[in-house]
């Protein structure tokens, strides 16, 4: 049995999208990409009901699913302008792979 813990397609990510009302929207996933477009084509979360994802903002990985939960909730706590501060860190992966 392959350790999990090891298994990079058990790697979870915490992203965060800018929506087309400017709101943002946090969530968890395995794979960015699959999970994206899922809320672009309406089968994701019902947050996107109403609205559209316009871009990925923030993205955070090298979780487990335990803590990419807790990491989600906290996120989630943040108001708008601490969420701001959070895409403009150096916690953003995103920030990191354009550089």
């Amino acid at each position: 049995m392959v350790n999990a813990i090891q298994d990079p397609s058990c790697l979870w990510y915490v992203y965060i999208i800018l929506c087309s009302d400017d709101s943002y929207y946090t969530g968890i996933t395995t794979d960015i990409d699959r999970r994206f477009a899922q809320h672009r084509d309406g089968t994701g979360a019902k947050y996107f009901r109403g609205r559209s994802p316009r871009r990925l903002v923030y993205l955070e990985g090298n979780h487990n699913r335990s803590s990419a939960s807790r990491r989600e909730c906290q996120i989630k706590k943040l108001r708008r302008c601490e969420k701001c501060q959070l895409v403009a860190s150096a916690e953003n992966q995103l920030a990191a792979e354009s550089s």
